[in-house]
């Protein structure tokens, strides 16, 4: 664990403050985005910010109104509001099946509206929220998958959400673990999340802005 927690580290803490930055739209024309909850958002975003082809993570929420979609509202559990992150990434360089790969990677999706003891409520669900039915139909397919394989002692409880409407979160949420590599709660919690995709799934680690 402590060789990947220095590896992540010089990886991410190299690229704070960094962003993807395009000459024009020919660039980001190909690009796809993917939307996940699994938690905290912070937890989420570090994991993912690991990862080869992925251009850009943004934590935000998805599931409620406009109106309530705010940290203060939503931390309430009561808004229909789920933490997720927004992905954007190079289907050249990875697909969305990996994607999810590293997604039940970076949490417990057998966890009922939690994950761990500290994240508590609605607002922490397992949720895949899908841009199309081919999204939904290699949701369906990869939790069948490990089901099938027994990967988990209990029932994987991960909800299939259309996708409505995605709002970004407030500015302090943004790059938060990043931002605040040595707090307490990022070590205890987002950390390990983003070493378990390092060591289940080595091959698609690497910056791929």
């Amino acid at each position: 664990m402590r060789a990947s927690l220095v590896a992540i580290a010089l990886l991410l803490l190299g690229s704070i403050g960094s962003a993807p930055v395009w000459a024009d739209d020919d660039r980001t024309a190909h690009l796809e985005t993917a939307v996940f909850a699994g938690g905290c958002f912070w937890c989420t975003e570090l994991a993912f910010e690991q990862i080869r082809g992925v251009v850009d993570v943004q934590s935000g929420y998805c599931g409620g109104t406009a109106k309530t979609a705010n940290y203060r509202r939503v931390h309430r559990g009561t808004t229909g509001h789920a933490e997720v992150v927004r992905i954007t990434y190079d289907p050249a360089k990875i697909r969305y099946d990996q994607l999810l790969d590293v997604f039940f990677a970076a949490h417990d999706p057998t966890q009922l509206n939690r994950q761990g003891p500290d994240d508590v409520g609605k607002q922490y669900r397992s949720a895949i929220f899908y841009t199309d039915r081919d999204q939904e139909r290699q949701a369906r397919a990869k939790i069948k998958q490990l089901a099938d394989a027994k990967v988990y002692r209990r029932r994987i409880v991960t909800k299939l959400e259309p996708l409505v409407e995605f709002f970004g979160a407030e500015a302090v949420h943004q790059d938060f673990a990043r931002r605040n590599f040595y707090t307490r709660y990022v070590q205890t919690h987002a950390v390990p999340r983003a070493c378990n995709v390092r060591e289940l799934h080595p091959e698609l680690i690497g910056q791929g802005r």
